[in-house]
């Protein structure tokens, strides 16, 4: 009997010893499990590490080929106006109509000191072909136009990552339809994006850099709506006589607006 009762006293202590073993692998186990399905949820979003550019931010750099050769951006744009333009993919309706309208639309960039550069994720050969069909459409309406902007390779997905063109939730192969307006300095002054079923009107991405230079140039803001020509708005005056020094002012078009809405003629 007092053999049994050590046995006993040694055998469990053992016994609990082992379960509360098993009780931490448990937790160990279950602990791990969570993590692992909370990294697979996270996965998708991370892989890309994407972020976009903020407004006022320098551009981001890169260096790639293109169909008019190698570009190293921006520093091949030295004090030119940019326009970055991200496709889904070649050969598809909605992206050949915009590339079209863009080509139509090159010289009148050119007189706003403005440059285009379409990106997208599809290798160089297939960006030539490409071009080389284009070329012989005519849209919309006129005769076919040589594309003289290039379009970038990203095959690798570095160009699409620094600007944030690669959306999760929509593809994380294809850019989504972005527009990046950047400045002569390099920063980051507009931003849009667009679904991929959905073209991009050229005419309000021209409106939108014709906003900014004159912004720019006379320090002045754009109301809604505006359009080259039409009155600008100046910042609202911080004191109530400066609202009356302003509208002494010569360019000063007097209206029925509050103090704080100041219209102005440009020279």
């Amino acid at each position: 009997m007092k053999n049994l009762e050590g046995l006993l006293k040694f055998v469990l202590p053992l016994r609990l010893i082992n379960l509360n073993k098993y009780n931490h692998m448990k937790k160990f186990v279950f602990i791990l499990i969570i993590n692992l399905i909370l990294v697979s949820q996270l996965w998708p979003q991370e892989s890309t590490n994407t972020r976009i550019p903020l407004l006022g931010e320098m551009s981001p750099e890169f260096t790639a080929q293109s169909t008019t050769g190698k570009i190293h951006f921006p520093d091949d744009y030295f004090m030119k106006w940019k326009i970055v333009f991200s496709h889904p993919a070649d050969f598809t309706p909605v992206c050949s109509s915009e590339i079209l309208q863009l080509a139509s639309m090159q010289e009148e960039f050119d007189k706003l000191n403005a440059k285009i550069i379409v990106v997208s994720t599809d290798g160089l050969s297939s960006h030539i072909a490409w071009v080389k069909s284009l070329e012989t459409i005519s849209y919309p309406g006129k005769e076919p136009v040589k594309i003289k902007f290039p379009l970038v390779s990203d095959a690798d997905f570095t160009i699409s990552r620094k600007f944030g063109m690669l959306h999760s939730y929509t593809s994380n192969t294809r850019d989504i339809r972005g527009v990046f307006i950047i400045d002569p300095n390099d920063r980051v002054c507009a931003v849009f994006f667009y679904p991929q079923n959905i073209g991009r009107n050229m005419e309000e991405v021209k409106r939108t850099l014709i906003a900014l230079q004159t912004s720019d140039k006379y320090n002045v803001l754009t109301p809604a709506n505006w359009s080259p020509g039409c009155d600008v708005m100046v910042k609202s005056p911080a004191v109530h006589d400066e609202a009356k020094n302003q509208e002494k002012k010569e360019n000063h078009k007097a209206s029925n607006f509050p103090w704080y809405m100041n219209f102005i003629k440009l020279p």
